[in-house]
């Protein structure tokens, strides 16, 4: 299945999307897609559904995250072989975990705000993990078990404020709206070869970022099960598993977001997000207006 949520801000209504593409109304169904409604027979549950016995969302809704509620934000770094070099990096001998702001969470469409006093904000195209069960101490041959489904990220980054500004990297990267997840959440069952999904980001229409999950160091099995030992991972959690190569500090000169450019990404199978970098100083004064954000 692909699962969506859709509706304002703050107020999305979970969603799947049918055959033909078009977005059916879960709300009279389930809550919203989170939390305990991940479970596996909570999805099986959905899987049952006709979708043409659900009410049709009006084309151009706007889409949330494909998860919401997300307690815990986790994010790996370096995972990509050819990532680390572009960047001077060693290759990890474990994998390299910070935590992303669950609150810099938004719709895969909704833009982006440059933060104040920002001039390194750079883009990441990443897949990430949604846990599906509660998982603690798991083997690595039953970790994708744990998992409820896979979505696009965009790991939005500011370097300064992550490599030049002392502490660790979480600084630069839980800005808000620099977790945009989604279109869709996707369930296991959809992808053939987690390991084997080809990867992409273009900024104003040129191909910055071309990769595939396969060159990852660390696959999903190893990440939950590594993760699992460290932490409790609970369902809706979110898992961003690094990014390939391509990404704007590894440039020689480095090049960084504008306010007024256009970032469009997409995973094999996941689908496409598109963002317009905003100035900070534009948000502000649509906070004041009381105007929408998003």
């Amino acid at each position: 299945m692909k699962l969506v949520r859709w509706g304002e801000s703050g107020a999305e209504k979970p969603g799947l999307v049918d055959q033909g593409g078009a977005i059916r109304d879960l709300s009279g169904v389930i809550r919203d897609i989170a939390g305990p409604f991940l479970a596996a027979d909570s999805l099986e549950n959905l899987r049952l559904i006709d979708p043409a016995t659900l009410p049709q969302v009006p084309a151009g809704t706007r889409l949330g995250p494909c998860v919401g509620h997300v307690r815990n934000f986790i994010a790996i770094g370096l995972n990509y072989a050819d990532h680390a070099a572009e960047t001077g990096s060693p290759i990890p001998s474990e994998p390299i975990i910070f935590n992303k702001a669950p609150s810099c969470i938004v719709g895969p469409n909704d833009d982006v705000i440059l933060p104040k006093g920002s001039a390194k904000t750079d883009w990441e195209v990443e897949l990430a993990i949604v846990i599906g069960k509660r998982a603690s101490y798991v083997h690595a041959n039953e970790a994708l078990d744990y998992v409820a489904g896979y979505c696009v990220c965009h790991d939005v980054s500011e370097r300064e404020f992550q490599l030049e500004r002392g502490g660790t990297w979480t600084k630069g990267k839980g800005c808000p709206t620099f977790g945009p997840l989604g279109p869709w959440l996707v369930t296991p069952d959809e992808i053939a070869d987690v390991q084997n999904l080809g990867m992409w980001l273009d900024v104003d229409g040129v191909r910055m970022q071309t990769g595939s999950t396969r060159t990852m160091i660390f696959d999903c099995r190893q990440i939950v099960s590594y993760l699992s030992h460290f932490m409790l991972l609970e369902p809706g959690d979110v898992i961003t598993t690094g990014t390939p190569p391509g990404v704007g500090m590894g440039m020689k000169p480095a090049r960084f977001l504008k306010a007024g450019e256009v970032v469009t990404l997409g995973i094999e199978g996941l689908g496409e997000q598109r963002q317009t970098i905003v100035p900070f100083d534009d948000w502000t004064a649509r906070v004041s207006a009381g105007q929408p954000t998003n």
